[in-house]
């Protein structure tokens, strides 16, 4: 998957590529505040590094593309509806970009953030 072979070559979508597209979609959505890290690794290696699809994960399974991201959502906002918007913006944002279709998107809510009211 992220492979297409033309007559003039082939082109391959690599997985950070489609995780950059995802985060930009991600971070545009109503109700979230940031991005969380996989695990602790991750976390560790995000103070490091500034790595754009830092809290998501792409996996090329035969012909399905699975993403999973892990958000930090505004306190007081629907967490339901937040990840619903999430999985849509981030579904529509990749097969539009890549014009192929997205199988799964897992919305993992890591985190509430209330932000200051002043």
């Amino acid at each position: 998957m992220g492979e297409e072979t033309t007559s003039l070559g082939g082109i391959h979508v690599s997985p950070n590529a489609v995780a950059t597209i995802a985060y930009h979609a991600t971070l545009q959505s109503y109700g979230v505040v940031g991005l969380a890290p996989k695990n602790l690794a991750d976390g560790i290696v995000s103070t490091i590094t500034r790595e754009p699809s830092r809290g998501i994960s792409v996996q090329y399974k035969d012909d399905e593309i699975h993403i999973d991201v892990h958000v930090i959502v505004e306190y007081g906002t629907r967490i339901n509806s937040v990840a619903e918007s999430v999985g849509n913006t981030v579904r529509f944002h990749v097969e539009k970009a890549l014009g192929l279709r997205v199988n799964t998107v897992n919305v993992h809510v890591a985190g509430l953030r209330i932000s200051n009211t002043d």
